[in-house]
């Protein structure tokens, strides 16, 4: 589902102010949370290692070849492989199975017997000859077969402390209260056994139609300060507890809400409407309608995070040499400190502090950048004009992106005080926030299209953040390749950096 960022909202969603109750609340939550997908992805990655390790290590003293042949390594990868599938297709990689490990168990050590079974009658029917493969598979199945009880078995204790820490759950909110909210809470049952933690309720109603308390859980305030709590707990759910019909109310939710980076669904249960099975998605047994899908999440962002260390890395190696000259001119050119750091909106709308070569005088400096930097500006060095135009200023911001305060590729990220014609930007753009739904970056979208420098306009901020959200929406880890490749070339167009 898409929102024009140029629609009209009916609030500012970061101006309510948080209430004490729902502060402590999420302050009592614990920051180190374990993602569960990505903890199931891990598992299967351990698994699938282990045995290949497994089949690898037992060939020598199976075949009096030392190493195993083409036809010999597809047989050691194709078990590995086809065990892994069986496994997730009957949901053996659920943190309900990873937790409670027993009923499982017995059905992945049956599913391991089949897949060497699969992998003895696949190797005879491709005549696949290899000295000692019968003597081989016999050993991987029973060392396999140790692996899968010992690792399960530590698997289920971690999950198991995890859990009690409260590091291993889906945050979830409801949004709405009263009767709905209550069968809600009682189609959930045991919270735990559905992986999710309900947190609070929020509710702009009050009195009997949403009281305090539902079905133990709290009333934590208003949907205005559902936003700032939602930052400050890390939630990763919202669900709606509103009927699909009350099609003006949930718009005007959505239009609200949709800015968080969180999965937001709308609770199907007694809903007389009925889709297709794919529009679904559960918690428990509860069916949901999925509206929104956190961007950049599970696997995705393991793996933008890989792709960031590795090319900051290699960027910070060759380019150490013009940082160094460039650090050298800046302090031959004028008094002061050769780094200037400078609050910005990061992910989740926190503050961060970047990075930068100070391209002004030291004196004269403007941390809140309250004074937008113009045409000639006297603010500015002879050097800094010069590294301002190429970005050389920018360059100290991969040491952000290694710290994990930014990304190579994201949306820019703003002075805290940015602003334009004496109007904060999140004022001037209705859902500016949404662009802070994944980590900022070094380059972007909007500024490969030529949208960076100056933003004297409103039209300018608004372009901007248009092009933005056309990135979250499109990312890809080649998109992001795309557009650092691009990223030299578009410095060739400095008219509007200054």
């Amino acid at each position: 589902m898409t929102i024009d960022p140029n629609q009209s909202l009916e609030a500012s969603p970061h101006r309510a102010s948080l209430n004490q109750h729902a502060r402590e609340v999420a302050a009592a939550l614990s920051k180190e949370a374990i993602s569960p997908r990505l903890l199931a992805g891990a598992v299967q990655a351990i698994e699938a290692i282990a045995l290949i390790l497994i089949g690898l290590a037992f060939w020598p003293s199976a075949s009096s070849a030392a190493v195993p042949g083409l036809s010999e390594l597809l047989l050691v990868v194709a078990a590995p492989l086809i065990a892994i599938f069986g496994i997730r297709s009957i949901g053996g990689y659920s943190i309900g199975a990873l937790r409670d490990y027993l009923p499982v168990l017995s059905r992945i050590l049956i599913g391991w017997a089949l897949t060497i079974a699969i992998v003895a009658a696949g190797s005879f029917f491709f005549e696949l000859q290899s000295d000692g493969r019968r003597a081989w598979l016999g050993i991987m199945f029973l060392v396999g077969a140790t692996f899968f009880i010992l690792e399960r078995v530590t698997i289920a204790a971690l999950v198991h402390r995890w859990t009690g820490q409260g590091r291993l759950e889906r945050r979830a909110v409801i949004v709405g209260g009263g009767e709905l909210a209550a069968e809600l809470l009682e189609a959930l049952g045991d919270q735990g056994r559905a992986d999710v933690r309900i947190c609070g309720l929020f509710d702009d109603r009050g009195g009997d139609r949403s009281p305090d308390e539902v079905a133990g859980v709290p009333k934590l305030g208003t949907v205005a300060e559902l936003v700032e709590f939602a930052r400050l707990a890390r939630i990763d759910l919202l669900i709606v507890a509103l009927p699909m019909s009350a099609e003006n109310r949930v718009l005007q939710l959505l239009k609200r809400l949709w800015v968080l980076p969180v999965d937001i669904r709308i609770s199907a249960l007694g809903s007389k409407l009925r889709f297709t099975p794919r529009s679904y998605s559960y918690v428990g047994p509860v069916p949901l309608v999925d509206l929104f899908d956190r961007p950049i999440a599970g696997w995705d962002s393991l793996l933008k995070r890989t792709f960031d260390i590795v090319i900051a890395t290699l960027a910070l190696i060759v380019l150490s040499p013009v940082m160094l000259l460039t650090a050298i001119a800046i302090r031959l050119d004028s008094p002061g400190p050769v780094l200037f750091r400078q609050k910005r909106y990061g992910f989740n709308n926190e503050v961060i502090e970047v990075f930068k070569f100070r391209s002004m005088y030291h004196h004269m400096s403007d941390p809140a950048a309250k004074v937008a930097v113009t045409k000639g500006d006297a603010l500015v060095t002879r050097i800094g004009r010069f590294i301002r135009r190429t970005s050389l200023d920018e360059l100290p911001q991969l040491v952000n992106v290694l710290r994990g305060e930014l990304s190579l590729v994201g949306p820019r990220p703003h002075a805290v005080n940015a602003h334009t014609e004496d109007r904060l930007w999140d004022e001037v753009v209705d859902g500016y926030f949404a662009r802070h739904k994944v980590k900022p970056g070094v380059t972007g979208w909007a500024q490969i299209n030529g949208w960076r420098g100056e933003v004297d306009t409103p039209e300018k901020i608004r372009r901007r953040v248009e092009f933005d959200l056309q990135y979250i929406e499109r990312w890809s880890v080649p998109f992001d390749l795309y557009i650092l490749m691009m990223t030299p070339f578009s410095l060739i167009n400095s008219e509007n950096a200054y």
